[in-house]
């Protein structure tokens, strides 16, 4: 390879999207772990695992949606209502082992629901999941009302917050890995990620292409459910809690870190790496700003901000890059 070519990959590779995110999140730690008192301990860079936990784990399967030109704002609501559905099945006696599998199968139905309404019905998804998202969050009230299921076994909940052995490093970093490679090799190294990718770029083509397109969508909301529902697991294990309200406004983090992570919000763009470092970014921003004792109101404003510019921020870059190359082609 010329000289000239690697110059143009290595600056084509510096100029992506997921490149800026990830050096913006390298260089925010190392100004927090300098800046902010208790940051850069490593019993706060567990803190900060365990709280971005939940949120990558439904990032996971909302890339895979998103892609496709879809979106599940759902996904908290799920949350709240596999919690509620735990407390419901632990205080009718059946035991943690059997309950485990049953929320994540709970889920997995709710983003069925959703993906029979959106590929079954052809009804647009934001309308779907703005009506569900309220459906099961009410749904959870009536379940479990105000109330709070708390007495888990210590084994279980002990488990969600302890740690690998001696190390710092928590258990739940574990499950969390193995998901990133799992959604990671699907999207990027499979059949089924090509069609995500062609489906969201242009599904009447990815249709004569044959590809299953409502078929690929439907499973994808059985998937985000699934992933909902062992975010409830989790949820409730870890707070050993369980409650309706659990995960409430969780959507718009999921939402605000996948797009700002650089996947396109009409479909057909977007990579697993931009979206880790965006939720390591807003996990340990919102961690920096609650050590610097920041109000809860300015975190909710940082996350509204952070939506905003992960819409108009990778459009304007692209729109740029659009630009440049095409006033390259007249010069040439």
């Amino acid at each position: 390879m010329s000289t000239k070519l690697r110059d143009t990959a290595a600056v084509r590779l510096l100029t992506t999207w997921d490149a800026a995110i990830i050096a913006a999140t390298v260089v925010f730690l190392a100004a927090a772990a300098q800046t902010v008192e208790h940051f850069g301990t490593a019993r706060n860079a567990g803190f900060i695992v365990l709280d971005l936990a939940p949120i990558l784990i439904l990032a996971l399967a909302m890339t895979l949606v998103v892609t496709t030109g879809e979106i599940d704002l759902s996904v908290a609501s799920t949350v709240g209502l596999t919690s509620a559905a735990m407390g419901v099945m632990w205080n009718a006696g059946i035991p943690l082992e059997t309950i485990i599998p049953a929320a994540i199968g709970i889920g997995a139905c709710l983003g069925a629901v959703n993906g029979l309404f959106i590929t079954g019905f052809g009804l647009p998804s934001l309308a779907v999941t703005i009506g569900t998202l309220a459906l099961y969050r009410g749904l959870a009230y009536v379940l479990l009302g105000d109330t709070a299921v708390a007495d888990w076994p210590r084994a279980f909940t002990g488990w969600t917050l302890g740690t690998v052995g001696e190390t710092a490093i928590p258990n739940v970093l574990i499950p969390m890995a193995a998901l990133v490679a799992v959604f990671g090799i699907v999207l990027h190294a499979t059949a089924i990620g090509r069609s995500i990718y062609a489906s969201g770029a242009n599904p009447v083509a990815a249709a004569y292409a044959g590809i299953a397109v409502g078929r690929l969508k439907f499973w994808l909301y059985v998937t985000s459910g699934a992933m909902a529902g062992l975010v409830g697991v989790l949820w409730t294990l870890r707070y050993s809690s369980a409650r309706a309200d659990n995960a409430y406004g969780l959507e718009l983090t999921v939402v605000a870190v996948v797009l700002l992570g650089g996947v396109s919000i009409f479909g057909g763009r977007g990579a697993l790496p931009g979206v880790l470092a965006a939720v390591v970014l807003l996990t340990a921003l919102q961690n920096a700003l609650r050590l610097a004792h920041v109000s809860t109101e300015a975190l909710t404003v940082v996350t509204g901000s952070l939506l905003i510019a992960a819409v108009l921020a990778p459009n304007t870059a692209n729109a740029i890059r659009g630009a440049l190359r095409a006033r390259r082609s007249r010069t040439a």
